[in-house]
Order: C-alpha cells, then sequence, then structure tokens
C-alpha cells in the first residue's frame, strides 16, 4: 500500500500471529490433556508435561542471554512455580478426567476474577462497581455450566476444575513483581523448572502409568509441553510486550471458543445449549471485569 511502512506492517503482521498461536495452543490444550490424563494419570501427565516445557525452554536459554532470578526473589518464583504450573496441571488434569474440554475451559476462563480479587486485597487495587458487577455475572456464568450436565460425577469434578482456576488466578499477580525485572520468558523458564522441582517427589505414583500408557497419551503430553506450554509462553511475552494490555487479555475470551470447537472435532464432545450460553455469561462477566471500570491505582 502507498505510504505504509513495512517494517511497521511486519511488526503488525507477527504480533497478530504470535497472538493467534498463543489462542489456538492455549485452546489445544484442553482436550490434549483429555486423551492423555486417563492413560498417564494425573500426575504423570503433569510430569511429563512439565519435564518437556523445561527442557525445551531451558535448551534455548543460552540464544536468549537468560539471567537467573536474585536471592531475594526466590520466594516469588516457587510461588509461581507451584501455583501456576504445579498445583494448576494436577488440578486440571484430575478435573478433566470427567469434565469435558469445553466445559473446563470456560471455567479457567474466570481466573482472571481470582486475579484482580487479589491485586485488590494485596496490590491495594481499587474495585469498581463494573468489577464487582462484572463479577458476580461471571459467578453466575460458571454456576450455570456447573449445572448443564446432568451427571454426578461431571458436576463433582467441575469444582477440582474451579480449584484449578484459583490457582491460575493466583499465579499471574504473582508474577508482576517479577516481570519488572525479567522477561515473560524468563518468568516462565523459572516456573517451568519449580514446577518440575515439585511434582518430581510424587513420581513413583505415576510410574505404573507411565509405563502402560499408549503411543497417542505420549504424543499428546508431549505436545502438551512443547505447544501450549513452552511455545505457548513465549508467543504471550512476544504479544503483551507489544500491545496494550486489553488488547492481549482480549485474546483469551477466544480460547474457550476455540477450545470448544477443537474437542468437537478431535473428541467428538458436543457442548449442551446451557453450556454455551454459561460460556457466554462467563466471558461477558470477565471482559467486564478486565476491560471496563478501570480508575487509577492510589
Amino acid at each position: 500500500m502507498p505510504g505504509s511502512h513495512p517494517s511497521l506492517t511486519a511488526s503488525t503482521f507477527a504480533t497478530t500471529l504470535a497472538g493467534a498461536v498463543v489462542v489456538i495452543s492455549w485452546a489445544s490444550a484442553f482436550p490434549a490433556i483429555r486423551v492423555a490424563a486417563p492413560e498417564l494419570g494425573v500426575v504423570g501427565l503433569s510430569l511429563v508435561r512439565l519435564v518437556v516445557a523445561a527442557l525445551a525452554l531451558l535448551s534455548i536459554a543460552p540464544f536468549t542471554g537468560m539471567r537467573l532470578p536474585a536471592r531475594r526473589e526466590l520466594p516469588l518464583v516457587v510461588a509461581c512455580g507451584f501455583f501456576g504450573m504445579a498445583a494448576y496441571q494436577v488440578l486440571l488434569n484430575w478435573g478433566e478426567l470427567h469434565v469435558p474440554a469445553g466445559t473446563a475451559s470456560i471455567i479457567v476462563a474466570t481466573a482472571p476474577l481470582v486475579s484482580i480479587a487479589i491485586a485488590a486485597g494485596v496490590f491495594g487495587e481499587r474495585l469498581t462497581i463494573v468489577k464487582v458487577a462484572g463479577s458476580v455475572v461471571a459467578v453466575v456464568g460458571v454456576v450455570l455450566v456447573s449445572t448443564a450436565r446432568s451427571d454426578i460425577s461431571v458436576t463433582s469434578a467441575i469444582w477440582i476444575v474451579v480449584a484449578a482456576a484459583v490457582v491460575q488466578g493466583i499465579y499471574h499477580p504473582l508474577t508482576k513483581p517479577l516481570l519488572r525485572r525479567h522477561t515473560g520468558l524468563e518468568v516462565a523458564t523459572y516456573g517451568m523448572v519449580v514446577g518440575v522441582v515439585a511434582t518430581v517427589p510424587f513420581a513413583g505414583l505415576a510410574w505404573a502409568d507411565l509405563a502402560d500408557a499408549d503411543a497417542g497419551a505420549w504424543w499428546a503430553a508431549v505436545y502438551l509441553g512443547l505447544v501450549p506450554s513452552a511455545l505457548g509462553f513465549v508467543m504471550w511475552g512476544y504479544t503483551v510486550s507489544r500491545v496494550p494490555v486489553a488488547t492481549s487479555t482480549s485474546l483469551l475470551y477466544l480460547v474457550p471458543a476455540v477450545a470448544t470447537l477443537i474437542a468437537f472435532v478431535w473428541l467428538d464432545e458436543a457442548p449442551v445449549v446451557a453450556e454455551l450460553f454459561g460460556g457466554l455469561v462467563v466471558i461477558a462477566g470477565v471482559a467486564t471485569v478486565t476491560l471496563g471500570g478501570r480508575r487509577p491505582v492510589p
């Protein structure tokens, strides 16, 4: 186009492509877990995924000038790795043994509500009426999704997925102090390594499952480590460093829709109407909380 700047066009395309990779890779994690978790087990899948992701990120560390965290930052690093990697993956794997992939992705989309609550309580960020109203709407959506299916085992397991959303919501505000001094790639690598260390002591519970798992489950686990975990976090760091926070956050609202579509194509999991409606309510509530009612932090 006349007058357009080639480098600007290339940068815009690269950012858009990175955002698309984030949405598709993170959405695909939910059906991939449904494939791998029954074979590898809850702990086994967590261990394989974390080890693969950590090795992938550490392998590129020499080429990215990755720095070690300072000693005073270690408590935060450990907390990020425990909540955002180890606890989140174990809980999500456990919940998805019974909960459909699309349903799980809708519930995990509420994680920003926990992040905002922690930001208000710990960092002193002010809650507005809009944010409170949006939170109420999102919670109503979760209730609709949770009661959409009559299967008692699914309804019970949904609370495990809710717990996964909670620990994921804890993870994001914990990274804020670290991201002031480190890149998103560095913080993700620290978290993966801590996640491996936190999961290894429970490896004895996973040997039997790992030995008996079929090839499809192993491929799904390796995919989870390389694409949603390693590549997804790298692309997320690239995206958030180049676009406003509101824009990058809005990308995540596409994840449940894409996850539901992938689960339908890959696993033949069809959502029920009540789940779809509840999912729209959840996304509307979270979007209202994240993008609306912003005020300067005191």
